[in-house]
């Protein structure tokens, strides 16, 4: 086939086009019945545990005096060190990297080091082999020397844990970009995946939507491959003393029937490097034109890509190899909003991974109302009016491609990313306004109406509900050799289809309907042997326990269940000494629940969300929990809790919510004081 044919180019344009336009299309309404609330929903509650309502009330004044002054919440977001060194190598790239931005991410990578001289990927975890060579590297480009006795400390470090050949893919791209890995050592996607059309096996919306951010960039990347020269006191160059000698063999001598699907693909890989090298011109060129038009049509008015550090950094990246400058109005909204990430103080600056807004404030302003504030209450009223103008009601996101019958109405994670809603949040905001909705129905059932309308819509073919995409599960793109992470996917998870069946449970859709039938029978089958379930979002199957059976609970389950019994007995039996519980980021690589240790107030928390779903519950063991948080409640109201208990990439990326030690515990102790 003669490629350079213009009938053939014009075709190619051609799918794309079709593809965007049916991004664009409006859609059908989802139709669907719910039942009134009762009209007690929004009344008092009657309490008959008067002893935790001092603890409550402290909680509720806490919580309310961190409300911002526009009326949401908003707390920090700790990820591990790699994102502030990224963002170093990101400044040092572009240029931009000033005196004192080196001295202040000096200081807080700095603050992150184990004593052994290596960083972890978690509060408390082990060493990280990633973590560690990034934050080497960003520290030399911030002014360490290489003989100094703590950067030698992690270069030994280093070295016992494989060197940079047994680096994550990420890692390697970012030494690259340096001179100080080569290019053609990594696995490499071709800008031509742009030209694919949708029925191909690899297709670019069957990636999960962080991946279509962080990759398309990545695919003008990889065409330029481009090398920022450091200065000599800048280099790194000591670290590729610590790395593996590579293989002598070649990919192709490995042995066919013995290949399972990574060799294949990496025997595939081979093939597209060798592509690489004799790219066709005007196919090259074509597939880069539409990755840049696909960079600068995701980007959100004021400047965000998906409200993630790492589609910013690629994308602003890649939207300059393409010549853009950096004063071109795309580039700079992009670096003004990316300043919101950082947190910045006196001695250090500290960028997150990403801003939880939405989050924070629906799930507060939920447990504001379930502890007993009446909706009429000032600053409740402020953030369910916050929350109604942050729901996306605007046509566009890559969600449409595969959910054609339903209206935008779901809310997104962060202040503005329009283009992503999200599952979780949607769930979590429908049930933070329905105590408002018998007192203002005029402005708050339009907003749940939608909201459940676009749920409803994106429901997966096998019953549950995945976080951004509809049925984006092809396990096959896992085995990529550049999906070194396992994370390209979005399937249907236990958790977040737990919190959509609460939020849709309360707000009256039956539970003989289809969609929550279906759902029923996926979580029955998602249930692991020990009664627990797999928690994607959050540390771990706690988690993913307490959301499935608050979830049940609101669809009117019997709670007396057997396969829910089960479910109870296992978070009784994992209950620490102290009352609380405490669970492990290691149990996702054990594949298994992992004991943490100690306890911690969120995960003490959910497992108490979820032993009140059920009357036949151990008293004595829910006493127990809730004297572990009535005893570890701070003067003011609030709970420490340093342990890492959210989840971005099992395995590979956690986090710490901040205000997760504070609204989980106030909703538990308000679930057990009520009557």
């Amino acid at each position: 086939m003669n490629f350079f044919r213009p009938d053939i180019l014009a075709q190619l344009q051609k799918q794309i086009e079709n593809t965007w336009s049916s991004l664009r299309k409006p859609s059908e309404s989802v139709h669907f019945t719910r039942k009134p609330q009762p009209a007690d929903y929004t009344q008092s509650k009657s309490y008959v545990r008067s002893e935790l309502a001092p603890h409550v009330e402290r909680a509720q004044q806490h919580l309310l005096s961190l409300q911002k002054d526009e009326g949401y919440w908003e707390g920090d977001v700790h990820d591990n060190v790699t994102i502030t060194c990224e963002y170093v190598m990101f400044l040092r790239f572009l240029g931009l990297l000033d005196e004192e931005n080196k001295i202040k991410c000096k200081n807080a990578i700095q603050n992150a080091r184990r004593p052994d001289g290596s960083w972890s990927l978690y509060y408390g975890g082990p060493p990280h082999l990633c973590s560690s060579i990034e934050a080497y590297m960003a520290l030399k480009i911030c002014g360490k020397s290489s003989s100094d006795s703590d950067m030698q400390q992690t270069l030994e470090q280093i070295e016992l844990m494989g060197g940079v050949d047994k680096s994550r893919v990420f890692t390697k791209i970012h030494l690259a970009l340096f001179g100080h890995y080569p290019w053609d050592k990594i696995p490499v996607l071709s800008p031509e995946l742009m030209l694919l059309p949708r029925q191909a096996p690899i297709d670019l919306y069957e990636f999960s939507s962080w991946s279509r951010l962080v990759i398309i960039p990545l695919l003008i990347i990889f065409d330029h491959k481009p090398v920022c020269k450091l200065e000599a006191h800048e280099s790194f160059h000591e670290l590729l003393s610590y790395q593996d000698k590579p293989e002598a063999s070649s990919v192709f001598a490995r042995s066919i029937p013995k290949a399972n699907l990574e060799q294949i693909f990496t025997w595939l890989q081979s093939l597209v490097s060798g592509y690489e090298k004799i790219s066709l011109a005007p196919i090259r060129r074509k597939a880069l034109t539409l990755a840049e038009e696909w960079i600068l049509s995701h980007q959100d008015p004021k400047g965000n890509w998906g409200g993630i550090f790492p589609a910013y950094a690629n994308s602003i990246l890649a939207l300059h190899l393409r010549g853009y400058a950096l004063d071109h109005p795309a580039l700079q909204k992009g670096l003004e909003t990316l300043q919101e990430y950082a947190r910045i103080s006196e001695q250090s600056l500290r960028m997150q991974s990403t801003i939880s807004p939405v989050w924070d404030s629906s799930i507060g302003l939920y447990a504001l109302s379930e502890s007993g504030l009446s909706p009429e209450h000032a600053q409740l009223q402020q953030a369910a009016d916050w929350l109604i103008k942050a729901q996306i009601l605007s046509h566009g996101g890559d969600w449409m491609l595969k959910a054609k019958r339903c209206r935008p109405g779901g809310w997104a994670f962060e202040h503005e990313n329009h283009q992503y809603p999200d599952l979780d949040d949607t769930a979590m905001s429908i049930l933070s306004l329905l105590p408002f909705e018998q007192s203002h129905p005029e402005k708050i059932s339009p907003s749940i109406d939608r909201a459940i309308e676009w749920t409803l819509g994106m429901q997966c073919s096998d019953g549950g509900w995945a976080a951004f995409d509809r049925d984006n599960n092809k396990e096959i793109l896992n085995a990529l050799p550049f999906a070194d992470l396992k994370s390209l996917l979005d399937p249907s998870t236990p958790d977040v289809t737990g919190h959509v069946l609460e939020a849709l449970g309360h707000a009256g859709i039956s539970k003989d309907s289809v969609e929550l039938s279906q759902a029923l029978a996926f979580l029955k089958q998602k249930q692991e042997d020990n009664g627990s379930w797999f928690g994607r979002w959050g540390v771990n199957y706690i988690y993913g326990t307490c959301a499935v059976l608050c979830g049940l609970e609101a669809i009117d389950e019997n709670m007396e269940s057997a396969y829910i019994l089960k479910s109870i007995r296992w978070i009784e039996s994992i209950q620490n000494p102290d009352g609380g519980w405490g669970e492990s980021c290691q149990s996702y690589d054990h594949k298994a629940y992992m004991p943490l240790g100690v306890s911690t107030p969120s995960q003490s928390a959910w497992a108490l969300l979820s032993l009140l779903t059920c009357p036949k519950a151990n008293l004595d063991v829910i006493n127990k929990g809730l004297a572990y948080l009535t005893n570890n409640q701070n003067k003011d109201g609030s709970w420490d809790e340093p342990q890492w208990t959210g989840t971005g990439f099992p395995s590979h990326f956690y986090l710490r919510y901040d205000y997760y030690r504070l609204y989980f515990p106030l909703l538990a102790l308000a679930r057990a004081r009520r009557a």
